[in-house]
């Protein structure tokens, strides 16, 4: 919940108070066992792409001569991967249960973002280059989400 700027801390109060009931029966309340489980599989998991993830970047950043700034990790919900304007490329810890020729994918997409920015032709010509089945891997890679 955010509160407009100009609101006072009273105000504010005053509204959580009186809809107190009403904002506890709309939010969804989670299982302690399971979200313990879940912030145990994103301990594993983030242990394991540490080890694997930047390394296998690294890779094919040389092989295939590209640069970039950082590596960073990510356990977002929605997305794989990215790659900032400041060269910085996220990948998804979920990278991990997914099989290898997906995983290579997103790290040769996130790559190509290096040079092209948007998802043009150049840029899809550019992935085509490094995988000849990008189209397959694309599809493939719906089939599985980056959410734990």
């Amino acid at each position: 919940m955010s509160v407009p700027k100009y609101t006072s801390d009273f105000l504010a109060k005053r509204f959580l108070n009186s809809n107190r009931n009403h904002i506890r029966k709309s939010l969804p309340l989670k299982d302690p066992r399971q979200q313990k489980a879940r912030d145990y599989q994103k301990k594993i998991l983030m242990k394991k792409a540490k080890t694997f993830l930047p390394y296998r970047l690294e890779y094919f950043a040389k092989l295939y001569g590209y640069s970039y700034e950082k590596c960073r990790l990510s356990h977002a919900n929605t997305r794989w991967g990215s790659c900032s304007s400041n060269r910085t490329i996220s990948l998804n810890i979920g990278l991990m249960n997914v099989p290898a020729p997906l995983r290579d994918y997103v790290i040769l997409h996130e790559l190509a973002h290096l040079n092209h920015m948007d998802h043009s032709k150049a840029f899809w010509a550019e992935v085509g280059s490094h995988d000849k089945l990008y189209k397959t891997h694309e599809k493939k890679l719906k089939h599985f989400s980056p959410g734990i």
